[in-house]
Parts: structure tokens; sequence; C-alpha cells
């Protein structure tokens, strides 16, 4: 669904950070495979070991929440349960080792990203709202070279709707006599889960711009929005056509 967008109109718009502005889920996947591999399990197919996977994840997230250190425990402790002979404690050290390399992947940002960020600042306010490890994000951040397009960076333990709506309300109290209507605050992003769903729930509006590798845990299907609140783009320089 299209909406068509005056660009003479500012706009504020919130910047999801990991496969929107940069690649992320890529090394995971990769780690993945790498685990998947030396797990060689003989009678669990590959997608067997990987919802178990996606299972202990989950659990390693509502204790320890996102990040490269919660994955790397999550991985460990799939090894445990699902190796088919004890694991020494050399092959545990080498499961967390090959997680922890994430941390030194560089941040390779996504096409087009910095120059369309760059235009749009001309015309509207923006916001970096991004979850996981504070120092791990705020490290990308800085590492990313864009901290320089945004007024503002959130990085939170989880993005849903709670979250957004208290954000709408700073956004307006910061806003004082000039505050913003709701109808002028985007959230741009991958995940259905946490950038679409739950801003359009708290009454934003929405901008999907999908990634063929978004991470498993971050799928959903998308609710029905209302209408003109919702926007899908297949590239990120699409924005300038729209904002």
């Amino acid at each position: 669904m299209l909406v068509s967008m005056p660009v003479s109109a500012a706009q504020i718009l919130l910047f999801d950070a990991d496969d929107t502005l940069w690649e992320n889920n890529i090394y995971f996947e990769r780690v993945i495979g790498h685990f998947l591999d030396r797990l060689a399990h003989s009678r669990l197919s590959r997608a067997d070991v990987r919802g178990q996977l996606n299972a202990i994840e989950r659990l390693q997230i509502a204790r320890l929440g996102y990040g490269v250190r919660s994955f790397a425990r999550a991985l460990e402790m799939a090894y445990r349960q699902l190796a088919e002979k004890p694991p020494s404690a050399e092959d545990i050290a080498d499961i967390t080792a090959l997680a922890l390399q994430i941390e030194r992947e560089p941040v390779q940002l996504l096409p087009d990203v910095a120059r369309t960020l760059a235009a749009l600042r001309r015309r509207h306010r923006m916001m970096l709202v991004t979850k996981g490890d504070y120092a791990e994000q705020s490290s990308k951040l800085e590492r990313s070279g864009l901290s320089e397009y945004f007024e503002q960076c959130h990085i939170v333990a989880e993005k849903n709707t709670g979250f957004y709506k208290q954000l709408r309300t700073r956004i307006h109290v910061s806003g004082a006599a000039c505050a913003p209507a709701d109808d002028n605050i985007w959230m741009i992003g991958n995940s259905p889960r946490s950038d679409i769903n739950p801003a359009l729930t708290a009454g934003l509006r929405a901008v999907l711009i999908p990634h063929p590798h978004t991470w498993v845990l971050e799928h959903e299907d998308l609710r029905e929005p209302p209408a003109g609140r919702f926007l899908r783009l297949e590239q990120f320089r699409d924005l300038c056509r729209h904002f």
C-alpha cells in the first residue's frame, strides 16, 4: 500500500538500525551455519536443530536480553542439549568463540543509506530507535559514521506497543508549542514484529523496508494497517520519493 507524501511537510522519522541501516543478521546466520556443521547431528535434520535453537534463543532473550553474549549462551546451551556425546570444555569454548566473533565484524551499511539519510535530514527530524545491548548498539552506531544524522538515539530492551506509546508522548512533550501530530511520526524498519505492528498499534505510521535475511524471530504477519498509515518500499533510497 502506497501513500503520497508532501515532501514540503516536515516529518519525524524513526529509524531501526540492524538490517535497516546496516547488515546484522547475516553474521548470526553464518555462525549458525558453522554451528550446524560442527554439531552434524546424525538423526535430527538441520531444520529440526534450528527449531530447537530458536526455542533456546527465545528463553535466553527473556533472561539476558538481545545481543551477541545472549546468543553465545544460547549456542552453548543448544550444543550441550543436542550433541550426541558429552561436549568437552574445549568444545564449549570453541562454540562460544564462534559466536563472539560477531562482535568483530565490520559495520557494513546497506546500499544508499548514508546518502539517503543526508538528503532526508535536510527536510525532516530523525531519530534512531533500536533494541539490544546498549554497548553493542552504541558501538555499531559510532563505527557506522551515521550518528550525525540523528538528533536522538533510543536503545531499548524491547520495541513493543508500550514503548512506542511512551516515545510518542516524549516526542510531543519535547516538541512543546510545535509538537508534531501522530500522523507526522513514522517508524521505519525491516521487522514486522518490532518495527511495524507495534508502531501502528501505538498510533504511529510505519514504513516496511524488507531485508532478505530478517531474523526468523522477527517474522510476524503484518496486521491490517489503517488506511494511509503504512508504506512498503523495496529499497532504502526509495524513502526520498515519499519524504
